[in-house]
């Protein structure tokens, strides 16, 4: 029997399959409003098959965005036309998630197809936020490093953005901190030089997610999952390495995080990513079995076949894709056909079902 097509529960919710979408930037939001495109882009995956569908990153505040044309969660207005949206997906069956996200220092850039060069604020861009004041790469714009008050905020921001999540009927919370990005940040030691509690050990360097997570738990239904992306490893010596990563997953599975998704690079420019098929899913594979918390693998899985053996050889416990639903919104359906799996189609396109 296939396991990519059996139903996974986690706390209250069931996924009627193993497959995820993951979340893929759009740079299609203005002032960080969904819009029809994202009905579309989230829709159709939905209608493809998979059983959970998560957002892109959505930034809990705007000097949190990526670039000018991201998705947001900051304010009020931002909730009706998500919960249409989230409507719709669960209609399909399938489940709604949100991905709640800070850039911090990799924020204030233009769009890939407008350079994806740091913007300055008289470019339209922001003054960044860092846990230390030092840039991504030379030649970017220092970071202000954020101070008590900063981080009060920021934390204030995720439980805001939480709380507006639920009211768009979200269903899941993925917390993003990975790729380089403010939580990534504060966790590796390249780029967090604090020298008070939120820097310097393991223990402090974890602070900042640790009251985040607390932050969202105090308003997020007890019923409902919590996500965790994190980058496994920097790729570079003397940065966060994968036995970090297995220790705060250990840490992270007392604080009410049920899953751990596993990606990784993305906070140095001197990262060496052996960049191939499957290139992640160690990562999910150990931080699974040295824990024993369920963990999501990322990253280059195109075939039906591969998220299959992942599953069967207990690798992981759900398949995050994203290229491969790019290509193919409708991966799930096809793949069930290829793996013998029954799966219900939308009523629409019975006809072209064989």
């Amino acid at each position: 029997m296939s396991k990519l097509f059996q139903p996974l529960t986690i706390r209250n919710i069931t996924f009627k399959n193993r497959i995820a979408v993951s979340p893929m930037c759009q740079y299609s939001s203005t002032d960080g409003f969904a819009n029809d495109w994202h009905l579309v882009h989230l829709g159709s995956r939905a209608a493809g098959g998979a059983g959970l569908i998560i957002t892109e990153a959505a930034a809990v505040s705007p000097e949190g965005r990526i670039s000018p044309d991201d998705l947001g969660i900051w304010k009020d207005e931002h909730i009706d036309y998500l919960k249409q949206i989230n409507e719709f997906i669960a209609a399909q069956g399938a489940v709604p998630g949100i991905q709640l996200a800070h850039a911090g220092r990799k924020a204030s850039h233009a769009a890939p197809w407008k350079g994806y060069h740091f913007l300055t604020p008289e470019d339209g861009g922001w003054t960044t936020l860092a846990p230390s004041a030092i840039p991504y790469k030379e030649g970017e714009q220092t970071p202000l490093a954020m101070d008590k008050a900063a981080i009060e905020k920021l934390i204030n921001d995720f439980k805001t953005a939480t709380i507006r999540s639920a009211q768009a009927g979200f269903k899941v919370i993925e917390i993003h901190a990975a790729h380089g990005y403010l939580l990534n940040e504060f966790l590796s030691p390249l780029s967090n030089h604090r020298s008070d509690e939120y820097g310097g050990s393991f223990e402090n360097r974890i602070r900042i997610l640790i009251e985040i997570i607390a932050a969202i738990r105090s308003v997020w239904d007890n019923d409902l999952p919590l996500f965790l992306r994190i980058s496994a490893t920097d790729w570079v010596e003397g940065g966060w390495t994968i036995e970090d990563s297995i220790k705060l997953a250990t840490i992270v599975k007392e604080k009410g995080v049920d899953l751990v998704d596993c990606s990784s690079g993305g906070n140095s420019p001197l990262q060496k990513i052996p960049v191939g098929p499957l290139y992640q899913v160690l990562f999910a594979e150990q931080i699974k079995k040295e824990t024993g918390i369920l963990t999501g693998a990322v990253g280059l899985i195109t075939t039906a076949q591969e998220a299959e053996q992942i599953l069967q050889t207990q690798q992981a416990d759900i398949i995050l894709m994203a290229r491969q639903l790019l290509r193919d919104p409708y991966f799930p359906l096809h793949a069930a056909k290829e793996l013998d799996a029954t799966i219900e189609w939308p009523m629409q396109y019975l006809r072209a079902k064989q």
